[in-house]
């Protein structure tokens, strides 16, 4: 078993504090980071009692927890990376480099799938409906939107078959593997068979433009997969498409919600109006008050 003596953790997380402060880091990852490999939780974090106990068990030898968070200072390495899961709503979802760490924004898109669906679906409707969850990532979406939507059949794809094997694990993790259906594919092509059957797909796709890409924080530029964030040249590439082939398999008042830049409502409601196939469009903030999430629903 590994352990440390807890004036020892205590002084490291004093110095690491500080080198958080100097390399511009969110000093609560520090916490967090400690949360994960021991078995301190926030009040005795926030006391600082845990200084005083004999030992403390360690999920790693202290010094690979060092080494951590050297990398996490000089390599830019992101918290969530160096740990291998990320919190998201309810879950702790497995991550890794193969895939986006999930945002606390994008939990929006699932709050907005659920007034989307109770205001247009009697109970009785809900029943074996069919969800998409495109570009799933690490999960994150569609098993959110398997538990909120404990009747549907939820199809997440992904053009990364590692990114998929991490999202079937994380919905082994969870028991919604019989409920989640998983396919390796670009976007609405693996489903053919459910042409004007889906009740809703939601996505967050590619969106920034190429050039900001690589002018993002180092977090995120050396570390996160470009295919999960590159949306072409203006950044709407992704967007357009799902605009222009979503209404073939989407059934008649079924949902359309994406997530999308700050800066990019216009052109994405003007996408929408112009084919012709969306009704009640709208452009919904995030908790920031930031343009940040597109719904439409299928004529």
């Amino acid at each position: 078993m590994n352990s440390v003596a807890g004036v020892d953790l205590w002084q490291w997380r004093s110095q690491a504090y500080q080198q958080a402060i100097v390399a511009d880091i969110p000093v609560a990852e520090v916490d967090w980071l400690l949360q994960r490999v021991s078995d301190l939780d926030r009040l005795s974090l926030r006391l600082d009692s845990f200084k005083h106990r004999a030992a403390i068990p360690l999920k790693l030898p202290f010094a690979e927890l060092l080494a951590l968070w050297q990398q996490r200072l000089e390599a830019r390495v992101p918290v969530q990376y160096l740990i291998g899961t990320a919190p998201w709503r309810q879950f702790w979802l497995q991550v890794s480099p193969a895939v986006l760490i999930p945002r606390p924004e994008t939990e929006c898109l699932i709050d907005l799938a659920i007034a989307a669906r109770n205001g247009t679906t009697s109970d009785h409707e809900q029943t074996g409906e069919h969800w998409a969850d495109l570009g799933t990532g690490s999960g994150a979406i569609a098993l959110a939107l398997a538990d909120a939507f404990p009747q549907a059949i939820i199809h997440a794809v992904d053009r990364s078959e590692t990114a998929l094997a991490i999202a079937q694990t994380n919905a082994q993790i969870y028991d919604l593997s019989d409920r989640i259906h998983f396919y390796h594919g670009d976007w609405l092509e693996p489903l053919a068979d459910l042409k004007g059957r889906l009740r809703g797909i939601v996505s967050n796709p590619p969106y920034i433009p190429s050039q900001m890409v690589l002018e993002l924080q180092p977090e995120v530029t050396r570390h996160e997969p470009h295919l999960a964030l590159d949306g072409g040249s203006d950044g709407l590439d992704c967007i357009r498409y799902l605009v222009k082939v979503a209404p073939d398999y989407l059934q008649p008042g079924g949902i359309w919600l994406i997530e999308m830049m700050a800066g990019q409502a216009e052109a994405v409601m003007e996408l929408l109006r112009s084919r012709g196939s969306y009704t009640r469009m709208a452009i919904h903030p995030d908790l920031a008050g930031i343009d940040r999430f597109a719904l439409a629903y299928r004529q």
